[in-house]
């Protein structure tokens, strides 16, 4: 524990100006950072693969992460509220924070390999709906997520947090190769894709039979939904009935329906 009181120390650089920090190192004024907010969140980095670089928060959250950071050699700064507002750019009502460098890239065709249940994302680039898939792909099972064409970094800021920290335990990577041809990659050992769509001549999710199947669920992003050729290329096409009036759901919320019809929870611990 240090204590610190000049929000300038540039020992505190890597959480100052958060709504930069986050970006990704390609893109501009970005240092690739994973960035937690938050007593659970916190505790779910530090017991992650990610390599925690410090800690920054007021002295009451940072005891609440006593036994958590026994055993993990790295400084964390104590200071108080006005400090941390002057560092981050904004009052921060979580009280901590803490800074971590990237994992090592999944191994994608690893994880397709041994997967059952995998979901695909096309063209899925709000943060906070990314985020509430991870939680829900965490929630229920999921053995991975696969991103196709412009989707957000899982890893932003806001990610991280509104999964709760369990886009750091699901893991993930881009699918290679141009899409969606891509997709053929994941139909070995007989992997059905399915493509959640609304359209009235899709089959109703019931109907499907998901449970049990070796199966890869393409979604697409709120509003457009899945592209044309994104559609062509699945094996089926996927739709939860839902009442007059209402067309669609949120895509983290279809996705949550979608998953909890595969069977994945029986396998969820």
């Amino acid at each position: 524990m240090i204590t610190v009181d000049d929000p300038s120390d540039p020992r505190l650089d890597d959480f100052r100006d958060l709504t930069t920090a986050d970006r990704r190192p390609d893109r501009p004024g970005g240092r690739g950072l994973v960035i937690a907010e938050g007593v659970v969140v916190v505790r779910r980095l530090l017991d992650s693969p990610y390599p925690v670089r410090a800690l920054l928060g007021v002295s009451a959250r940072l005891a609440d992460l006593a036994d958590d950071l026994a055993g993990h050699d790295v400084p964390a700064y104590v200071c108080g509220v006005d400090v941390m507002a002057r560092v981050v750019g904004f009052h921060l009502n979580r009280g901590v924070l803490a800074v971590a460098d990237r994992a090592a890239p999944v191994d994608v065709e690893e994880l397709a390999s041994s997967a059952r249940v995998l979901a695909v994302l096309e063209g899925v680039n709000d943060h906070e709906n990314l985020g509430s898939l991870f939680r829900n792909a965490a929630a229920l099972g999921v053995d991975g997520v696969l991103l196709g064409p412009r989707c957000a970094d899982p890893l932003y800021r806001r990610s991280v947090r509104v999964s709760m920290g369990h886009v750091l335990r699901v893991p993930f990577g881009e699918l290679p190769g141009p899409w969606p041809a891509s997709l053929e990659s994941l139909r070995a050992g007989g992997r059905r894709i399915v493509a959640l769509t609304p359209r009235a001549s899709a089959t109703s999710l019931a109907a499907a039979g998901l449970a049990g199947s070796r199966v890869a669920v393409v979604l697409g992003a709120e509003g457009p939904g899945l592209s044309e050729p994104a559609l062509a290329a699945a094996d089926e096409w996927v739709r939860i009935p839902m009442a007059d009036g209402v067309d669609s759901l949120n895509v983290a919320t279809a996705a949550a329906v979608t998953f909890y019809a595969t069977g994945a929870p029986e396998r969820a611990h």
